[in-house]
């Protein structure tokens, strides 16, 4: 019986050390895609939604357009796909928003393309796939979105056969951010991140 007992004892710490080495691993890769930039071209440029306030983009969401605007000023792409539906109590969508932003700065109404429907970065994500690919975009893409957020953006992008270059804007992120991000990534990558967007 302590046999038995001792043996438990050791798979369960063995269990608990593989659980934490991976968690670990995965926390490693959050953090150091957060600081990874690639703004290489693509067909599309991808701001992934934030929060609006009737119209008006959060500072998170003005800061995913402006470096959005400036890598389309630079030529990373043709068209801007802008992203994200309504939140409860929301009179317009993200996606909304950040057209009539980028329209705003001069950005012509043929280069903006809007998704909104989605509710969650995997829908956001799918959506604008098919955008793209109805535009006659090819499969490389380049994300925006906030540092925390790079490695589960590229990692849902891979699950639905994209090319993905993510080129995360200058905001910092915060400990709470990436381990969030760190459990999210931990269990997308095993039970796939499309069955985890439609567990939460």
């Amino acid at each position: 019986m302590f046999l038995l007992l001792r043996w438990a004892v050791k798979i369960a710490i063995g269990a608990v050390s593989i659980v934490v080495l991976y968690v670990g691993i995965t926390f490693a890769q959050v953090w150091m895609s957060s600081h990874r930039n690639n703004s290489s071209p693509a067909s599309a440029i991808v701001v992934m939604g934030a929060a609006q306030w009737n119209g008006v983009p959060s500072p998170v969401l003005k800061g995913r357009l402006d470096h959005a605007l400036q890598l389309y000023r630079e030529g990373a792409a043709p068209i801007i796909v802008v992203t994200g539906g309504k939140k409860a109590g929301d009179a317009v969508t993200q996606g909304y928003s950040g057209f009539a932003y980028l329209r705003a700065q001069g950005v012509p109404e043929s280069a903006i393309r809007v998704e909104v429907e989605g509710t969650n970065s995997f829908e956001e994500i799918s959506a604008s796939s098919a955008i793209i690919h109805a535009a006659g975009g090819s499969s490389t893409v380049l994300f925006v979105t906030d540092p925390y957020h790079a490695l589960r953006v590229a990692s849902i992008a891979d699950e639905l056969g994209l090319s993905a270059h993510v080129s995360p804007t200058d905001a910092s992120s915060t400990a709470q951010e990436l381990f969030r991000e760190t459990i999210a990534v931990s269990i997308g990558r095993i039970v796939g991140y499309r069955r985890l967007a439609s567990l939460t």
